[in-house]
């Protein structure tokens, strides 16, 4: 790092003092240093962080599906549309908020190191990536929607289509400041205004679409336009709501955020993107994988594509939860690093991961339970009921380590491992699971259940192979584990 970061490892504010000697992180931490912390409240500390990131996690998902059921009524050309949109929008969009990832491991390890200057000058860097990414994503954008809306496509699918992506476009920057500032703010364990910040967008989002879709107060009636207008107006809500949390929550500590902004700093620069790249890269060939085995179920007619659908749906629910306590980790094990604590480091990444797989096998034996009931939420036709109950009993394996492959990323990037969860999802899903779930899907006849299969026998391998990944880099001494 510069020298001008080292500088600052020991430099702290007065006025910051008594503000943070009442964090329950940093209490947790001096505590440390005097006898082990006990298990309970290591799990406390853990759901404190992970609890309102599930809520941050579950309001994200509500807000796609209330957009799809409030133009709902406009027909399915415009259901379509919103849904083939948000599919055009979420790749390009989920690659750059995976870009400031990197942020969960600096700001959390120098949070935890007291050297809070550091966090701020991370949280610039990642404002300027923000700023030189988002003229990049937004051609991409526009670009794929050209691609995606051309031939084959209904002409007034295609239309809508376009209408709403231009519209949704102008919402990128401010959803990029969100994302950064939300990594901020998880990083210095202030994980509840991002919780209310979403909670709240989807009332936002909830009004703007009854406005602007339907024509209210006076308001034209905008169709699918309105619907993604409203939602870049709950993006910059979300934007504002951090950006004010991350401002009030310096100047309670005697700081003023915004007063001297650092500039540019491509030491800092290249190391965000060191660690944010591989886990934005890792986040594309996941759901990559998933569109491709979207694209192979739709080869197997209405009905498969209908159950892959409703199963995706279900997998992605529960997937919700391991991924806000995955995220919890990454900030839990780079507190504990900062501090200089790599033993609490372990057993706190190692407690979310058991939490996670615990998780999701409840979840795994309610789906072997009442799968009809599951699925009878969406359709009641016999044949997608019969299929369906049959995927979700492979899918049930399929979330034990759905659960311990997202919670093990979550603690490597605690550490400052990113490439490894990229290389695995890489290998897993494109060398063996995809490959695998075609043959048994198309060669052997085993249809959806043969996809299925591979998929679940990829997440396996990447569980495995990334859990014992941490249980070896948790080992190491903090010099081979700090980023500092």
């Amino acid at each position: 790092m510069s020298s001008e970061r080292s500088s600052e490892r020991e430099t702290r504010l007065p006025a910051a003092a008594a503000s943070d000697a009442e964090s329950p992180v940093v209490r947790t931490f001096d505590q440390q240093h005097d006898r082990p912390t006990r298990l309970a409240e290591e799990l406390r500390a853990l759901l404190t962080l992970a609890i309102p990131v599930v809520l941050s996690e579950l309001g994200w998902m509500t807000m796609t599906i209330v957009d799809l059921v409030m133009v709902g009524r406009l027909g399915p050309a415009a259901i379509g549309a919103v849904g083939l949109g948000n599919a055009i929008y979420y790749a390009p969009s989920l690659f750059g908020i995976g870009l400031l990832l990197g942020l969960d491991t600096l700001v959390a390890q120098s949070w935890g190191a007291r050297r809070f200057d550091d966090c701020h000058r991370s949280l610039a860097q990642g404002m300027y990536i923000a700023l030189t990414f988002t003229p990049l994503l937004m051609l991409f954008m526009l670009a794929a929607e050209v691609q995606f809306t051309g031939h084959g496509v209904d002409p007034t699918v295609a239309s809508l289509t376009r209408a709403y992506v231009n519209v949704l476009n102008w919402g990128t920057f401010p959803l990029l400041v969100y994302g950064g500032f939300r990594r901020y703010l998880q990083g210095v364990g202030r994980v509840r205004p991002v919780a209310f910040a979403l909670i709240t967008a989807n009332l936002v989002n909830l009004g703007g679409n009854w406005i602007l879709i339907y024509g209210h107060f006076g308001f034209p009636a905008m169709g699918v336009r309105g619907s993604a207008l409203s939602t870049c107006a709950a993006r910059v809500y979300m934007a504002a709501v951090l950006v004010y949390a991350a401002w009030a929550h310096e100047s309670d500590r005697g700081h003023a955020l915004f007063a001297h902004w650092p500039g540019p700093d491509w030491t800092r620069l290249r190391e965000l993107l060191r660690l944010g790249l591989p886990a934005a890269s890792q986040l594309i060939l996941e759901i990559a994988a998933f569109g491709a085995a979207t694209v192979m179920s739709a080869h197997l007619g209405p009905i498969a594509l209908a159950t892959h659908e409703i199963v995706l749906c279900c997998a992605a629910y529960t997937y919700m939860v391991p991924l806000g306590i995955s995220q919890g980790a990454a900030v839990a094990v780079g507190h504990a690093i900062g501090a200089g604590n790599p033993a609490h480091a372990r057993r706190t990444g190692t407690l979310a991961i058991v939490l996670g797989a615990g998780f999701m096998a409840c979840m795994a034996v309610i789906l072997l339970t009442i799968p009809r009931a599951i699925i009878g939420i969406w359709t009641h036709d016999p044949r997608v009921l019969t299929l369906g109950a049959h995927i979700l009993a492979i899918v049930a394996g399929f979330q034990i380590f759905d659960g311990i492959q997202s919670v093990s990323t979550g603690t490597l990037r605690g550490l400052g491992e990113t490439r490894f969860p990229m290389f695995m999802n890489l290998a897993g899903y494109w060398v063996l699971g995809l490959p695998l779930g075609a043959f048994l899907c198309f060669g052997l006849r085993w249809g959806l259940s043969g996809l299925w299969l591979g998929l679940t026998l990829a997440l396996i391998v990447i569980a495995l192979l990334l859990c014992s990944r941490w249980l070896k880099d948790s080992r190491k001494p903090l010099a081979g584990l700090a980023r500092a």
